[in-house]
Parts: C-alpha cells; sequence; structure tokens
C-alpha cells in the first residue's frame, strides 16, 4: 500500500465514523480555550474541565487574569500537573495579550509562541479550533497513533516531523479536524499500552496490525 492509499483510507474511514470531531476541552471563548489549552500540558482533559469553571468565574476574561497576581490563580488549579509553573504562565499570558495584542488572543502562531506557556502545539491548536487554519497539533496521541498507523515514518523523532508529513499529505480544509480524529483515536482505540485493535476499524491499512499479526503467524509456525 503507498503512502496516498494508506491516507485516503484513514480519511475515507474517520470521514464516516467520526464526522464530527472536536476538542473535549470546555471553553466559551479564545481566551478560555487558551488557558484550557495551557492548562493541558501533562494533564487529562478531564481534570482541566473540572478545574476551569471556577477559574473561568474568579477571571473571566483576559483583562481579569492580567490584573491577578500568581498566587490569587494557584489556589484554582492546584489539581493539575506543575500548578505553579501555570499558575505563572497564565498570568504572564493574559498581560502579555492585553499590552501586546490589545485584549484579543492573536490568530497568528508567531505571534502566540511569543506568550508564557505557550508552544508550537499550543499554538496549533488555537489556530486549528478558534480560527479554523490548516495548522496540525501533535500531542503524544497524535504522535504515536500516526507512527502505528503509517501515516508518519517509524523514523520520525520529533513531533515537528510527524507534524510536516501530516500536513504535506491531509488536505488543508480538513487538517483541523484530522487533528481531533487523531487524538480521539489515541485517546480511546489506539491507546498507548494496550490499543485496541478488535475494535479498530484501520487495521487494514494499520502498519502497527500488520506487524503484530506477522508476528503472531510466526510464533503460531514455530509450535
Amino acid at each position: 500500500m503507498t503512502k496516498k492509499e494508506r491516507y485516503a483510507a484513514v480519511v475515507a474511514y474517520f470521514s464516516e465514523s467520526m464526522p464530527v470531531a472536536e476538542t473535549e476541552l470546555s471553553y466559551g471563548s479564545p481566551y478560555e480555550l487558551l488557558v484550557a489549552v495551557i492548562l493541558s500540558a501533562q494533564c487529562t482533559d478531564k481534570r482541566v474541565n473540572m478545574v476551569t469553571p471556577a477559574l473561568f468565574l474568579a477571571f473571566p476574561t483576559v483583562q481579569d487574569m492580567a490584573k491577578a497576581k500568581v498566587e490569587e490563580v494557584l489556589p484554582y488549579i492546584r489539581s493539575v500537573s506543575y500548578p505553579n509553573n501555570k499558575a505563572k504562565h497564565l498570568v504572564g499570558m493574559a498581560r502579555r495579550v492585553v499590552e501586546q495584542f490589545g485584549g484579543e488572543v492573536p490568530a497568528e502562531r508567531k505571534d502566540l509562541i511569543t506568550l508564557p506557556g505557550v508552544g508550537r502545539k499550543t499554538a496549533n491548536v488555537i489556530c486549528a479550533v478558534i480560527y479554523n487554519q490548516p495548522t496540525m497539533a501533535v500531542d503524544t496521541h497524535v504522535y504515536r497513533v500516526s507512527k502505528r498507523i503509517g501515516l508518519a515514518p517509524s523514523s520520525a523523532k520529533t513531533p515537528l516531523q510527524v507534524e510536516t508529513e501530516l500536513v504535506k499529505h491531509i488536505a488543508a480544509d480538513i487538517i483541523p479536524k484530522a487533528h481531533h480524529w487523531l487524538i480521539l483515536h489515541g485517546r480511546y482505540v489506539c491507546t498507548a499500552r494496550k490499543p485496541k485493535c478488535d475494535s479498530c476499524g484501520l487495521t487494514e491499512v494499520c502498519r502497527y496490525h500488520r506487524t503484530l499479526s506477522g508476528r503472531r503467524k510466526e510464533q503460531e509456525a514455530s509450535l
């Protein structure tokens, strides 16, 4: 199977099985999504969604967050990973958005990555989800699933290498949705330790599954 054929099969499968694919983070504005994505680094969306309602009630706008002190934000996010650093990032991010971008979350990746706590992955999420730009955020799920299926070469060593490959082969207009396809597939089906191949509709095109099947046949032949 060629790479083009594999990509076509994967897109066709998800288009049919997951026509609606969206972030599982709860948010009501670009500011709230940016806060949620910063908090989600090395933390589950479920946990983030548990802390953000009270956080957004206390700091409903980016201007409110910009006026806050780190020690005022910290109690609201103690249960997420790395709360001290993230509290600093949230306040620093908000102040920069207010001072440099007029209180509006910027729409360009080059501007977003200048904000405290915002790297390329977070910037790509904002660009895709809020501004519907063809940016592919590669988190651990996207990285793992892309390499397992064969959308990215097994030799890819960095998220940027995987991102470059995905953006090259997926049509621009569906990249924002494809990002969620891969995340959700990795979160619920192609899990890290025990992928649920028996309930996966991509086994026919999956490089990882083909390798597993080959190993099983070799083991059976040796018995």
